[in-house]
């Protein structure tokens, strides 16, 4: 499913970009689902289930203000269909083979301004492995521009297999752990796209996303495909929620 030519800037560039691979149809029904993920965040007055609220100047969780919903797939497996979705597995059946799980599942809505996804960083480093075998993947349900918060990249970046260091964010950034390394703007993609894109990246690959500066929200999910038989240790076939088979055995 993959040209010559896809995966080679796959192996040089580090990520492949599909706009609108999904039909409209399938997008209106998973933004569906996204929706119901939404209102149940809006009565939330402390994180809990999955459901992470948008932290504030101070790292606290601000009550009603939904930043991300961790295992979306075991919170609501209605999305499972997404990951499962015939046009993205016979890409990444391309880059890993046959066999295929699916792990780490995510939902970040960016509802509102000041909302975030991530800063750098580079997926692996979560993982305990520097494995070019995990394929990230992002999934654009809505318009998705530099101005509420477009996936960004490092063209090449994960060439090295080199994991750089990461450390615990503070204050709107403190769900999570990002790079301190200084990003040269000229090296930066912005991955701008319509609704119904899916981005496949390696997890050694650097990147990040933009602040939503705008009311305008942009439904995204990420998650990992990885082969059926590689063994993670934190994240183990079988022994953990949010590991799911989605191709093959």
């Amino acid at each position: 499913m993959l040209s010559s030519e896809q995966l080679k800037r796959y192996t040089e560039e580090g990520y492949l970009v599909f706009e609108a691979l999904l039909p409209m149809e399938g997008v209106v029904r998973y933004r569906a689902v996204m929706d119901d993920l939404v209102a149940r965040g809006r009565g939330l007055t402390e994180p809990g289930d999955g459901f992470h609220l948008l932290p504030d100047e101070q790292g606290r969780p601000v009550p009603g203000r939904l930043h991300k919903v961790q295992g979306v797939c075991v919170v609501d497996d209605r999305l499972l269909k997404l990951a499962r979705e015939p046009a993205i597995l016979d890409r990444v059946e391309a880059l890993i083979g046959p066999n295929i799980d699916m792990f780490g599942s995510k939902f970040f809505p960016m509802l509102y301004p000041g909302a975030t996804s991530t800063g750098w960083h580079q997926d692996n480093h979560y993982f305990g492995t520097n494995s070019n075998r995990v394929v990230s993947c992002a999934i654009y349900l809505q318009e998705t521009v530099r101005e509420n918060g477009c996936l960004q990249v490092v063209p090449g970046s994960h060439r090295t297999g080199e994991l750089v260091s990461h450390h615990r964010g503070t204050g709107t950034m403190a769900h999570g752990s990002w790079t301190a390394v200084m990003v040269a703007e000229d090296a930066v993609v912005d991955v701008v796209c319509p609704p119904g894109t899916v981005v496949l990246f390696s997890a050694n690959l650097l990147h990040g996303a933009l602040p939503n500066l705008t009311p305008q929200s942009s439904y995204r999910t990420a998650w990992h495909y990885v082969p059926g038989d590689m063994d993670l240790a934190q994240f183990p076939r079988g022994g953990f929620r949010d590991r799911h088979l989605v191709r093959g055995q």
